[in-house]
């Protein structure tokens, strides 16, 4: 099995700007403030049983208003390859996340750039997951909680390897209040937040997100 060449993701803060996605987005105007406060993803929730989940025809009303140079990303959770493909051909998704348990062969089968979702805890193997999604184009560390999704509670950090193959997208009960420590102990390719920027499940809150995002670029001095 083939493994990744790329380097390490722990580069120094001076070289690095932390890249940053709005996930659970909803609704147009949660998608342009968003961008307009300097998110560079919007992540769009296609798993029915997660009160963020929205419509292809919802998903495509957000995407119509985005502009170039944000990434759209398609959100799925053990999800059949005919439903993520008819999601792919009626919304211009850019990167794929898979939250779930799908094995690397069901990532790459759609010929997309992917990320993949790892549920951190003490004795998973982050080196060994990482090896295994070797055509992802980075890991997605959240919470380990029952079910999916990190349950908007952040993880013990210390349990993140010095290096890993892949980029690192730190998820997991991230908040205007923690973002910034986060940012400084882990070094992230970029960070992940859902319900620490919102008013209600799935309403984004413009004020939330701009601390968040200010909280970010603290954590880079």
């Amino acid at each position: 099995m083939a493994v990744s060449s790329r380097l390490s993701i722990r580069w120094p803060s001076s070289l690095q700007r932390t890249r940053i996605k709005i996930c659970g987005i909803t609704r147009p105007e949660d998608a342009r403030a968003a961008v307009e406060l300097g998110a560079d993803a919007l992540g769009l929730v296609f798993y029915a049983p997660s009160p963020r989940c929205i419509s292809v025809e919802q998903a495509w009303e957000i995407a119509r208003i985005v502009p170039p140079f944000v990434t759209l990303v398609g959100l799925f959770v053990n999800e059949s390859k005919l439903a993520v493909r008819r999601v792919m051909e009626a919304v211009p998704i850019q990167l794929l996340q898979f939250h779930g348990d799908e094995e690397e062969s069901f990532c790459r089968s759609f010929h997309a750039p992917y990320i993949k979702a790892a549920r951190v805890r003490p004795g998973l193997d982050l080196v060994k997951y990482a090896n295994t999604y070797f055509s992802s184009q980075g890991l997605l560390l959240d919470a380990y909680v029952e079910g999916y999704g990190g349950g908007g509670k952040p993880f013990d950090w210390s349990l993140i390897p010095p290096s890993l193959p892949q980029p690192v997208v730190l998820s997991g009960g991230l908040d205007a209040g923690n973002v910034t420590e986060a940012v400084r102990a882990v070094r992230p390719w970029a960070v992940d937040v859902s319900s620490g920027v919102e008013a209600a499940k799935g309403i984004k809150d413009a004020g939330k997100m701009a601390a968040f995002i200010s909280g970010v670029r603290d954590g880079e001095a």
